[in-house]
């Protein structure tokens, strides 16, 4: 029944883990024990016929979900790999009418490299989503010694294979904010879940058939603790006379106001991670990761400053000839952008403000360090836009459905990929 592992690899720019990585879970393999969830296109509830014998009565009651298993799921071809596993495209037995992607990781491989637990935080960090820019879980379940998890399956490809499709290989500026503006929305909720992202880069944002994007790829996040709150705006003492009939001690009372057009900012930032390890693409680490310090939540927000920078311009900031130069840039040498030969306009001004502010080398004044996503949707570049209705407003590009995310016009490997 279950297909052979094939050979295939579909990025050249991997994801980097330490072997020191804090392990939450211990280094055993996962467990054998199935849990499943569905949802989707296919609905596997029951009314039982006895609920019919009584007209002057009807309950409906619902059995439980049924738990799916590797035999309800048709597999139909690779259309990704990863480092700790390989991506299916597959079907529904039940209805075909929808697709998913079918993320499968050998057990007995990830014990010998000492990644069992990557799969763990992804199957954990999967289970918590629930969010329009992030996966939603399908099923999970073992086949042998075989860890999967069915997720829903973006027909557009990914982010980096869209922008190499672009001319000049960037986005307009319109469009890289759009797309930034949505994966700032599915942080902001990863932060407020506790949850270290670590591991942003266009190839994890994947595009939906509608255009609006998905984040995946949840093996390198770090979890943690967030406390929402509502933050006051400042507020301002103002010096109004009374009339004279009063009190002359009355005049001199000072009224505190809010500001005009300040409301409460919701902040939810999980301040309180840390780790030491080495983990994330070496041309979107930061530099405290880098030079091998510890870091946090604000590790998110510089590649998030690197990540609109690639949007814009078709390339990383400090990318070098080799990985170790790359590193050395990030820690050392001065952001810089492109020269260009026409004055450079409003809007892109802002966007370069905005991308100095994230890429700051010292993480506690990096933008979004200290109130999350709430003082970069407050920035000049994102004026006007509202985020509340992101998500219903039309996309820049809608993709060309296809059967297999196309990804092309890759970079040197940044480590080498162990292939099943």
């Amino acid at each position: 029944m279950w297909p052979e592992l094939e050979e295939y690899s579909n990025s050249n720019r991997f994801s980097y883990f330490s072997d020191d990585e804090d392990n939450m879970f211990g280094s055993s393999s996962s467990s054998t024990s199935s849990t499943s969830t569905t949802t989707g296109c296919a609905s596997f509830r029951s009314i039982s016929a006895d609920n019919f014998s009584n007209h002057s009565n009807i309950k409906k009651q619902e059995e439980p979900q049924k738990q799916l298993g590797i035999q309800d799921f048709r597999v139909i071809k690779p259309i990704g790999a990863g480092d700790i596993g390989k991506v299916y495209l597959c079907q529904l037995r039940a209805d075909e009418s929808c697709c998913y992607a079918m993320k499968v990781m050998d057990r007995e491989v990830l014990e010998v490299k000492k990644k069992t637990h990557r799969a763990e935080m992804e199957k954990r960090t999967l289970k918590l989503l629930d969010h329009p820019f992030l996966p939603k879980l399908v099923a999970q379940f073992e086949a042998s010694r075989f860890s999967c998890n069915v997720i829903e399956y973006c027909t557009g490809g990914d982010l980096h294979s869209l922008r190499y499709r672009q001319p000049h290989h960037r986005f307009s500026l319109p469009s890289a904010r759009f797309y930034a503006a949505e994966v700032l929305v599915a942080l902001e909720y990863l932060h407020m879940l506790g949850i270290v992202y670590r591991d942003l880069k266009p190839e994890n944002i994947l595009v939906r058939s509608d255009g609006h994007i998905m984040l995946t790829d949840f093996d390198l996040c770090l979890l943690s603790s967030s406390t929402p709150t509502l933050q006051s705006p400042p507020t301002t003492a103002s010096s109004r006379s009374s009339p004279s009939c009063l009190p002359k001690f009355r005049c001199s009372k000072r009224i505190q106001t809010l500001a005009p057009q300040q409301q409460p900012t919701f902040v939810a930032e999980p301040t309180s991670a840390r780790s030491s390890s080495f983990v994330g693409t070496h041309e979107y680490v930061a530099p405290e990761v880098a030079s091998g310090r510890q870091h946090g939540n604000a590790v998110d927000w510089w590649a998030f400053g690197v990540f609109l920078y690639e949007m814009l311009y078709g390339h990383t900031p400090f990318a070098g000839e080799s990985n170790d130069v790359t590193l050395r840039n990030i820690v050392k040498a001065p952001l810089t952008f492109p020269k260009r030969a026409e004055a450079v306009g409003s809007a892109e001004v802002r966007a370069r403000d905005l991308i100095k502010g994230l890429l700051n080398k010292d993480a506690a004044k990096r933008l979004g360090s200290k109130k999350g996503a709430a003082e970069i949707k407050s920035h000049a570049f994102f004026r006007g836009l509202n985020f509340t209705l992101i998500r219903s407003s039309r996309s820049p590009q809608i993709p060309v459905k296809e059967l297999g995310n196309a990804r092309s016009g890759r970079r040197e490997a940044s480590i080498t990929f162990d292939c099943f």
